[in-house]
């Protein structure tokens, strides 16, 4: 059975998937799934549904998305997201094959349109994913930084720590330092 997508943009967790199904399940509208960016509509709406899903979903930060470029770039998105941030593992392939099969595209078209669009490359959208990751698991305290950079698919501790300082300007044990002077000074 064919579906019909339909794409949305912003919706980079399993919370606003729980969210989004509530939307849809308030508007009558009956789907087969839905994923990161993307739901799949079991029959066609009418152009009030759409625009009431539009409405409502702009009310909480989301956005229906239209044109083939932003699907694609949020496609881009979600699966970089989906690859850090929700997997037990980063891909054992390089980014740009996982990319590649992942989205049935050439890696240098999927590069030269997500820079063309979003003024950085994929390569940077990842590192600064990473960096967030790693940002996380600092606050929870639960892996040590040799922990970290095995999980994170980093060829050691200082390239983690290199990349670390470059995109947030610390270090990352300077950064769990303060997040503990933070805490204690709450206390």
């Amino acid at each position: 059975m064919e579906y019909q997508k339909i794409h949305i943009k912003y919706m980079v967790s399993y919370r606003c998937i729980m969210v989004v199904k509530e939307e849809l399940k308030s508007l009558g509208i009956s789907y087969a799934n839905v994923n990161l960016g993307e739901v799949e509509i079991l029959e066609k709406i009418s152009n009030s549904q759409r625009e009431s899903l539009s409405i409502n979903l702009k009310k909480i930060g989301l956005e229906l998305l239209d044109d083939k470029k932003s699907i694609l770039i949020d496609k881009i998105k979600n699966e970089v997201i989906k690859m850090i941030h929700h997997s037990e593992s980063l891909p054992k392939v390089n980014y740009s094959d996982h990319m590649s099969e992942k989205l049935g595209y050439d890696y240098t078209y999927l590069s030269n349109i997500f820079s063309e669009v979003q003024g950085i490359t994929i390569q940077q959208f990842i590192i600064f994913n990473k960096i967030e990751k790693v940002k996380e698991l600092l606050l929870y305290n639960e892996l040590n930084l040799t922990e970290i950079s095995y999980q994170l698919d980093y060829s050691s501790v200082s390239h983690l720590s290199n990349q670390f300082k470059k995109v947030t300007g610390l270090t990352p044990s300077f950064f769990k330092q303060m997040r503990e002077m933070r805490k204690n000074m709450l206390v």
